[in-house]
């Protein structure tokens, strides 16, 4: 299997160093008891900290309250965790493939895009920079996104359709996500992209059990470090260096034992 885009040098590496009972701690992963049948805890978890590492000021338990009680609050504290909420549904109930991908895109991007820019890959330049305006990272040229994306899921096919070991599919799993927002394809919501597309996989080589995992909360609590592991590859798109990526891989399945 040769793949284009989604590199798996460090899988070896990542063998040797990925903590043991991954899969039995994965076995014994259940709904909560909180959750019924129109309100998913662990996928408003997802949610409200994937949409807190991008600096929405919401919080679990008040979500909560909106979500499953039917509390009111201000549109402007809930309706962009609600468009991701809607995107986490729609994946649960889908084929994970561009086409869907880009269907997942207009979901989470209702109050983030214009109606234009929604489940369509961009046409200008991208820099991510830090808060004083320093440029962190240059993206893939506008240009080149069409057919990076287009090997990125000509990839995510091969992927899908081989047969891995569980530690594999983690692996495979965190590199999908850094690939994605390394393209950074959108205008924006790529990092809430990413993570949920992570977790598609998961769910998609694995079953349900990957929905229940709180890699997003992860993220967030060491979101410093989840940067840091994003940027070790590289400032330029051109330039980066996936042999740099163990540690970003290894934090999907130390999620799995960080809750």
């Amino acid at each position: 299997m040769r793949l284009q885009l989604i590199p798996a040098e460090l899988l070896p590496q990542y063998l040797s160093n990925v903590p043991g009972g991954l899969q039995q701690a994965f076995n014994v992963l259940q709904d909560a008891e909180l959750s019924t049948p129109n309100f998913s805890f662990y996928t408003s978890v997802a949610s409200v900290f994937s949409s807190k590492i991008e600096g929405e000021a919401i919080e679990l338990d008040s979500y909560i309250k909106h979500k499953r009680d039917g509390i009111t609050f201000q549109p402007d504290y809930t309706k962009k965790i609600d468009d991701l909420y809607d995107a986490y549904l729609f994946a649960q109930a889908n084929k994970l493939n561009e086409e869907n991908v880009k269907e997942v895109h207009k979901l989470l991007s209702r109050h983030l895009l214009a109606t234009a820019w929604m489940g369509r890959y961009r046409t200008q330049h991208m820099y991510v920079a830090t808060d004083d305006g320093r440029i962190e990272y240059v993206a893939a040229l506008p240009e080149r996104v069409p057919g990076e994306m287009g090997e990125f899921f000509k990839d995510l096919k091969l992927l899908l359709a081989k047969k891995m070991s569980f530690e594999e599919v983690f692996f495979h799993a965190a590199l999908i996500h850094l690939v994605f927002v390394k393209i950074h394809p959108w205008n924006d919501g790529n990092g809430r992209s990413a993570r949920l597309i992570e977790k598609w996989f998961l769910a998609e080589k694995l079953g349900t059990n990957a929905w229940f995992i709180q890699s997003e909360k992860m993220y967030y609590q060491q979101h410093q470090l989840y940067y840091r592991n994003i940027r070790l590859l590289g400032l330029e798109y051109d330039e980066l260096d996936y042999k740099k990526a163990l540690p970003f891989s290894l934090m999907l399945a130390n999620s799995m034992f960080s809750n």
